[in-house]
């Protein structure tokens, strides 16, 4: 019987690549979340993958949007449309931290060994929750704070992204069949989920098809 892991799918470039990667190695049960960002045609994106993918998929309600303090979330910040010097408005506080917490009690639930989360440290927006040392120091909680830790034996969090440039993302992808045409990463797709092409998400998703010698399939509005 294969392991099995939970894979945190937003319906974006960099999650479903990490859904690939783990499809490969793992029984996966993807993770999803309606947490009151302010478009859902990512979301949309994840269930349909899952549903060609035959891949298990849950999705978590929960309600940041109650609290705002990103332009993800508060529809009264303006995501911008050139990037920002320092952590940029679009950084969702604690966003990571909330989801790798509900991935850590479905692990449990479900008996999986690890936990996949695609987060970057080299061509991202400066987000801190997608730096090496945020999982490390989650990984060391999460053996204190489980059933599983406690008992010796300590879930896995891979993070097969961290390291790689956007361009050798697509590139893994592409190596495990990733339809890109299908992801939605845009910031503030519209409706058809088609993306908006000048905010940072979609900035870095541009440079990375350029830079890895491949034609971007993004669907932009006109």
């Amino acid at each position: 019987m294969r392991p099995r892991a939970i894979v945190l799918l937003s319906g974006g470039l960099d999650s479903t690549t990490c859904l690939a990667w783990a499809q490969a190695r793992y029984e996966c049960i993807a993770l999803s979340f309606m947490y009151g960002q302010r478009s859902t045609t990512e979301l949309d994106a994840a269930r349909a993958l899952t549903g060609r993918a035959g891949v298990e998929h849950r999705v978590i309600n929960i309600d940041l949007g109650n609290l705002g303090g990103s332009a993800l979330t508060d529809h009264s910040i303006d995501v911008p449309d050139q990037l920002q010097e320092g952590i940029p408005v679009t950084y969702v506080p604690a966003r990571n931290t909330i989801f790798l917490s509900y991935a850590l009690a479905a692990a449990e639930v479900f008996g999986a060994e690890a936990i996949v989360i695609g987060i970057n440290a080299v061509d991202y927006s400066g987000y801190p929750d997608c730096r090496p040392e945020f999982i490390e120091a989650f990984a060391n909680m999460a053996r204190l704070a489980t059933k599983v830790g406690v008992e010796g034996q300590a879930l896995k969090f891979e993070t097969p992204l961290l390291h790689l440039s956007k361009a050798n993302i697509i590139r893994l992808g592409l190596d495990h069949g990733v339809d890109y045409s299908q992801t939605v990463s845009c910031y503030q797709a519209d409706d058809q989920g088609r993306a908006c092409g000048t905010c940072d998400s979609c900035r870095l998703r541009k440079q990375g098809f350029a830079d890895a010698g491949v034609e971007d399939p993004t669907r932009y509005i006109p």
